[in-house]
């Protein structure tokens, strides 16, 4: 049995390498800081329903009136992310980039990465124990 195609393995997996891209794009800006005109870039948010929504397979339906609409269906509402509000400043040649506020996004991007890689440690632990080899 490959643990990777499980479906919290393969969520924490999606979320680590979404972690490792978004750090790569944060290095880009940093490097850019003194490009002139340059626009930061970030990754659109990693959600839990949209990686599920990779991850399933099979389609909600309504069977039955009183049941609860799912997403997408004529009764569900649309859910829209709103676009983040920054009140940071564009320098005179035009670059956008704010020190700052991409550092204290790698730092939130390094911490993130932490927690998920502890929750994938705990959670192979829990299976080792499971099938008996305990937990090292």
């Amino acid at each position: 049995m490959d643990l990777g195609n499980t479906g919290l393995f393969k969520l924490m997996k999606g979320k680590l390498d979404w972690l490792t891209e978004r750090q790569q794009v944060l290095a880009q800006n940093i490097a850019n800081a003194d490009t002139p005109k340059y626009r930061p870039n970030d990754l659109t948010a990693f959600t839990f329903d949209r990686a599920l929504g990779q991850s399933q397979r099979l389609a909600p339906r309504l069977t039955a009136v009183g049941h609860m609409a799912g997403p997408g269906s004529a009764r569900g509402n649309d859910v829209r992310q709103d676009k983040p509000k920054s009140n940071y400043e564009v320098a005179p040649d035009g670059n956008a980039v704010v020190m700052e506020e991409q550092m204290t996004k790698i730092a939130d991007t390094g911490m993130t990465y932490q927690l998920v890689t502890n929750l994938y440690r705990k959670q192979v632990g829990l299976v080792r124990t499971v099938i008996g080899r305990g937990a090292s």
